[in-house]
């Protein structure tokens, strides 16, 4: 897994090298037509676990480039719900293998309602691959270990670029605000390889936290798309109880559970909404919890509220989660490797999930 973590300035430059031309953002195998976008009523996207999760972060950039609804569904929740989808529908599966038995069906179910199919997924010819519309892979590279990072990192550029590549088409963004986005990801590479420098601090973080009994995650748009990631990368390999929460829900009944020593990851990288995020702060520190923020900017009035810092660099807004995600990766690989965890190969879980 720590191999993988390392890799991901790389697996993200490939696939940025693979989609980036001297005309803009190219595609392969995708027959998205200008006239089917313009007919678009929403988009919907469908996956499991942290393919979720990066469809989360999707939703939020795709609505903001496009202003078009977008829906983000557990696979195995779509399927058995009758949904809404027809030939106005745009459905995004998101899979690493290509063989996840629930979003595999999921796919199959919308394409027969008529939606038009776009697949994610970074292994060539899978299933998910072959029956899709138009399939987008992802340069991942192998990913060994049962809990995906460079998976992970390279379907969420993905999604940034197939939303660019939209906004061009629909005319939803400027040839100024499109170029502009452009040139920040040729610089997300670089920009992960610093959000990887801080591995040490992480270090020293994790154990203090590897006795902890629960975890709580909160942030607000890109940012609690990120939390669901961090939670879920911290409970399946440490073993230790973790949930994500909107910040702005904390009022209504989570902050029930904070207590005395109950570690919360904050995070800021949203930076508009800072101002909020640091009223929820001052809630869960006033009931005892022990907050460590995650910030780009290194001049907010958050540091003086909270008990330790993570420090990312900047980037553009949109792709905040890119090099927000690392600390949070690296935090649940050495929480787990302090407590003698089976990192690589977690309890209970498999590497594809090809059975309900």
């Amino acid at each position: 897994m720590l191999k993988e973590i390392m890799e991901q300035p790389d697996a993200v430059r490939r696939t940025l090298e693979g989609r980036l031309k001297d005309s803009g953002i190219s595609f392969d195998n995708l027959n998205l037509d200008t006239k089917m976008l313009k007919n678009l009523s929403r988009i919907q996207i469908v996956a499991c676990g942290s393919a979720y999760h990066a469809g989360m972060v999707g939703k939020y950039v795709l609505e903001e480039t496009l202003r078009i609804p977008v829906d983000v569904d557990i696979a195995s929740e779509f399927r058995y719900r009758n949904p809404v989808v027809n030939q106005n529908t745009l459905t995004i599966v998101i899979s690493q293998s290509g063989e996840t038995a629930d979003t595999l069906a999921a796919a199959l179910q919308a394409k027969k309602q008529g939606s038009y199919v776009l697949a994610i997924v970074n292994v060539v010819a899978s299933s998910i691959a072959k029956m899709a519309d138009g399939v987008i892979y992802t340069y991942a590279g192998p990913e060994i270990a049962v809990a995906t990072t460079k998976g992970y990192s390279t379907q969420i550029v993905q999604l940034y670029l197939l939303a660019l590549l939209i906004a061009e088409k629909l005319e939803t963004l400027s040839h100024e605000r499109i170029s502009e986005a452009i040139e920040s990801l040729k610089l997300l590479p670089e920009a992960i390889e610093s959000a990887l420098k801080e591995a040490e601090n992480i270090k020293k973080l994790a154990s203090v936290t590897n006795s902890d009994n629960s975890v709580f995650f909160i942030g607000r748009n890109i940012d609690y798309a990120v939390a669901l990631e961090g939670s879920l990368k911290l409970k399946e390999i440490s073993y230790i109880h973790s949930e994500a929460y909107p910040a702005g829900e904390l009022k209504h009944g989570t902050i029930a559970l904070i207590e005395e020593g109950t570690a919360v990851f904050a995070l800021c990288a949203c930076e508009r909404l800072n101002e909020k995020m640091l009223s929820n702060i001052k809630e869960v520190s006033a009931r005892g919890a022990r907050v460590i923020a995650c910030l780009s900017d290194q001049s907010s009035s958050i540091k003086k509220e909270v008990q330790a810092v993570i420090k990312i660099p900047k980037t553009d807004p949109l792709f905040t989660a890119s090099t927000e995600v690392i600390p949070f990766q690296l935090f649940a690989y050495y929480t787990a490797l302090s407590k003698g965890c089976d990192i690589d190969k977690p309890r209970n879980l498999a590497k594809s999930v090809t059975v309900e």
